[in-house]
């Protein structure tokens, strides 16, 4: 299990050994028979459409957004946790698992479903237009669906998934913090790295 990530022993060499084996291949792993497939997931219009619903949902809301600020800077942090821990999961796959983790949130709000159970749902249709392979798509639905609880059975997409949506939150400079009803040990209180 990742407990943490960052520079401790043979992070660097593990680093250095991705930059080397990602290099020249990054673009060629984003590509399906000359199609971007993550930008092809955000021009999608069930995906708009759902991003729409959160956003009218959320317009009042003090505390964290689930908004494409949230889905990039958590698809970011997974993919450097990636690297740091030589996991080797192509880049969409991280991407496309963090732009859809929270897409559901709107089904919380508007039928009282868990917003993981409902982004599993919502998921699979937007993959499929996008180009991912039955495959992937289990593998993507798997990590959306395990993004908010830590297990030992969980796969190493559904990890740092996990990880990177808590790291994500800047509780550390909140300004609703105090009615915030997370657990102070599930807080971001100060920055990793």
């Amino acid at each position: 299990m990742l407990q943490s990530f960052g520079n401790g022993p043979g992070q660097g060499e593990n680093l250095e050994k991705n930059r080397a084996a990602y290099a020249g291949s990054e673009r060629k792993e984003t590509m399906i028979e000359g199609r971007d497939r993550i930008n092809s997931i955000l021009s999608n219009g069930l995906y708009k459409e759902y991003l729409q619903k959160i956003a009218r949902h959320e317009e009042h809301r003090e505390f964290c957004h689930h908004d494409m600020e949230h889905f990039l800077a958590a698809a970011r942090i997974a993919y450097i946790i990636n690297l740091e821990r030589g996991f080797n999961i192509k880049k969409d796959m991280i991407y496309a698992a963090a732009l859809l983790h929270d897409i559901g949130r709107w089904k919380q709000y508007e039928e009282n479903m868990s917003h993981e159970t409902a982004s599993a749902e919502l998921s699979p249709e937007i993959l499929k237009q996008s180009g991912f392979s039955e495959a992937e798509i289990h593998e993507i639905v798997g990590a959306v669906i395990g993004h908010r609880k830590s297990c030992d059975e969980q796969g190493r997409l559904e990890e740092i998934l996990y990880y990177a949506d808590k790291q994500s939150r800047n509780c550390f400079e909140c300004h609703a913090a105090s009615r915030c009803n997370w657990a102070e040990e599930k807080r971001n209180s100060r920055i990793k790295y």
